[in-house]
């Protein structure tokens, strides 16, 4: 659904290069670093009678030619300290090896065809196969590495048409949350005239007879502004095959509400059209219905924000709906079509301790689900709710599964820490799964163990954690460890396979998860502890894990290194601040840095349901209180970071991380260096080209390791 969804130029100069200290090999230590001269001002703000500086605003002005300039300095010192550590380019070879091996995704089905995602191993960006019945010959549908030189334009959505004929495809250039849309023929692989823009936070949705499809778009913001304007007045269209986007029919818009965003798809027995109403990222929505071909308007379902309600499908008069109304972790109900009341909702399977995190009607079967403990079961229903048997999967960890209303087959993707991702066909009948395709990597997952701990938080709410690492590991407190965590929009960090991972864990370094409060791991409460004026709830969280992983004898102070995107970013950042003595590297992602503006920005207003607002004079202190930016103390001496963020972020804009850094650089009292690594023609990090996914990768690592005293290689097999 779409409110789960809602989550510079680097031209290298080497004038500045006699600007930056040398680095100590023999103790990796770094020396005193000369930072580039941001632009500044005297700006302040007075909110609710609180004066607070920025001095750093002009940084906002990402097309200025100052920031410009300063991005370039900035990106010039990073590299010239970066190329300087010793075995960085041994972690590129290893990365790029790692990398290079052929996979793909689920398949699935439409029509007679099958589609399915393939790479071969280093190509920039996967590409769109589909075969003519499960063992035909594979075709190429979609390549968009044909689309860019250097792999900046990913296929970042696509709905293909129930008769398999026609695919609605979406494209991102470097990285933006901004879609263009278009229209392709499968057989001849030819595109329409077709050509749709604007469009944000919205998937494409085919009419079942393939005329056309239903799409949201925003309002073609100012030249220049692409980037930064606040996103508002999303409207719903539907487009007719081979006409002009300014033809396409308005369906719905809500002038009284601009921030309401909207979603239309038919359910599959093609009876009705399901219209989904969303408000920025709260896990509530609005839920209306009307005959699939009618010119009646939309009549209400759901008309209150009560619960978040996903329709799973619809058979007999009966909608199947997946909710958390009345049911923090998620139950199943059917509603009626025609008597839509709630004193007429049947709940058909009610809600479990463990959390239901996603149901789809497959051939007439509910498959539900489950999240326990952080890790995945599936349970399977028949459509009165009789619970008819548990999948057999492979082993603990997280489950994908595709499949439709009508289709005969089920495959699904499993996946954990120490399992790569594998594809399998599922036997219904006799709950067996035989392997779909074979994945090989370099890798030996007998040398490694996987485990889950549980610790106590600031306030003795017991928290989960995974903890992977090799075998026989010294509980000596020198293993070099990479604590990540997100904590926050309902989102739950579960077991998965990452074979860049692999160079930390082969190095002999462990990778711990918690499971924070402010995700989905036990429910929408769990969510909710670690929202608004809760959110240190996540930061306690997160500092307690780190004591724990001190405390037992995992790791040390000074080879703990920590690390986050987005509202991870956030989350490092924060606790970065407020534990400097506990940390001795830092990797922050994108991260959303200044609480007191970031809703002023794009999609940014969207989060104040998750954070709050300092315009509210009774949410302005906790805000203050924790956002990094205004909690950088003068003369502390803080960890080794690296800021990571993209001149075409359009979630959380760059300018986020430029005042970040900027405070930092200029406030920090040590010696230990404060990076920036700002890369060109990338985004939030969806559709990253994989030639800039290893270089980032080399980066971070290289950096982390160096950073705790680590020399890397020798491990390495």
């Amino acid at each position: 659904m779409q409110i789960k969804r809602l989550s510079m130029i680097i031209v290298i100069t080497f004038f500045v290069m006699s600007c930056v200290g040398t680095l100590i090999h023999n103790n990796h230590k770094f020396d005193k670093i000369n930072y580039p001269t941001p632009p500044r001002s005297e700006q302040v703000d007075d909110y609710h009678g609180n004066i607070v500086a920025d001095p750093f605003r002009p940084l906002e002005d990402l097309d200025a030619p100052a920031t410009k300039h300063w991005v370039t300095e900035q990106n010039t010192l990073t590299q010239s300290i970066l190329q300087k550590i010793p075995f960085r380019e041994k972690i590129r070879e290893r990365l790029t090896a790692l990398w290079d091996h052929p996979r793909s995704t689920l398949p699935f089905r439409r029509g007679e065809r099958y589609f399915q995602y393939r790479n071969s191993g280093l190509q920039n960006q996967s590409v769109l196969y589909y075969r003519d019945g499960i063992d035909g010959d594979k075709k190429i549908a979609i390549d968009p590495n044909l689309l860019s030189d250097d792999g900046t334009v990913a296929l970042s959505s696509l709905d293909i048409s129930k008769d398999g004929k026609l695919a609605a495809y979406g494209i991102s250039r470097s990285g933006s949350d901004w879609v263009e849309y278009f229209v392709r023929d499968i057989e001849s692989g030819k595109d329409y005239p077709d050509h749709l823009t604007w469009v944000k936070f919205s998937d494409a949705h085919w009419h079942p007879n393939g005329s056309g499809f239903y799409y949201s778009r925003y309002p073609e913001p100012k030249s220049g502004d692409e980037f930064e304007d606040v996103n508002l007045n999303q409207k719903l269209f539907f487009h007719r095959v081979g006409t002009s986007q300014d033809e396409d029919e308005l369906i719905y818009e809500d002038p009284a509400h601009p921030q309401y965003g909207f979603s239309a798809h038919a359910t599959e027995d093609e009876q009705y059209l399901i219209m989904t109403v969303w408000a920025g990222t709260e896990n509530k929505n609005l839920l209306y219905i009307k005959p699939l071909n009618s010119t009646d308007p939309f009549q209400p379902i759901i008309d209150e924000w009560i619960g978040e309600f996903s329709v799973i499908g619809h058979e007999n008069h009966q909608l199947y709906v997946m909710t958390t109304f009345n049911a923090p972790s998620g139950k199943i109900i059917t509603i009626d079509t025609q008597f839509r009341h709630p004193e007429n909702w049947i709940t058909l399977i009610p809600e479990d301790l463990a959390v239901l995190r996603s149901v789809k009607m497959i051939d007439h079967h509910l498959f539900a689900t489950y999240r326990r403990d952080v890790v995945d079961e599936v349970n399977i229903y028949d459509l009165s709710g009789a619970h008819l048997r548990s999948m057999t999967l492979p082993d603990l960890g997280s489950v994908s599964l595709s499949g439709r209303y009508d289709d005969p087959e089920i495959f699904y993707q499993f996946t954990s820490y120490l399992y790569p991702s594998t594809i399998y066909q599922y036997n219904y009948q006799n709950d067996e799964s035989q392997i779909f395709e074979v994945r090989f990597i370099d890798f030996n997952p007998d040398l490694f163990e996987s485990e889950q701990v549980f610790y106590e938080s600031k306030d003795g709410t017991r928290i989960p954690m995974f903890i992977v690492h090799k075998k026989g590991l010294k509980m000596d407190g020198q293993n070099p460890t990479y604590l990540y965590g997100y904590g926050g929009f309902n989102i739950s960090l579960t077991p998965y396979f990452s074979f860049s991972r692999l160079v930390w864990l082969e190095h002999g370094g462990i990778y711990a998860v918690p499971s924070l409060r402010g995700g989905s791991e036990y429910g929408e409460a769990w969510h909710e502890a670690g929202m608004l004026d809760r959110k240190q709830n996540v930061f306690d969280d997160f500092i307690s894990a780190a004591e724990y992983l001190i405390n037992v004898g995992y790791t040390s102070p000074e080879k703990l290194a920590i690390a986050g995107g987005s509202n991870g970013g956030l989350l490092v950042s924060a606790v970065m601040m407020q534990r400097p003595d506990l940390f001795g590297a830092v990797e922050c992602g994108v991260p959303v840095a200044d609480m007191l503006r970031y809703h002023k920005f794009t999609i940014g207003w969207a989060w104040v349901n998750e954070y709050g607002s300092a315009d509210e004079s009774d949410q302005f202190p906790y805000l203050y209180a924790y956002s990094p930016l205004h909690n950088v103390k003068p003369g502390a001496s803080y960890p080794p970071i690296m800021i990571i963020t993209g001149d075409h972020d359009d979630r959380v804009v760059p300018s986020h991380s430029f005042k970040l850094i900027s405070t930092l650089q200029e406030n920090n009292g040590g010696d230990n260096p404060m990076l920036i690594r700002i890369e060109t023609d990338a985004g939030h990090g969806a559709g990253m080209p994989t030639t800039k996914a290893i270089a980032k990768a080399t980066d971070v690592w290289s950096f982390l390791l160096y950073s705790l005293g680590e020399n890397w290689g020798a491990e390495t097999p």
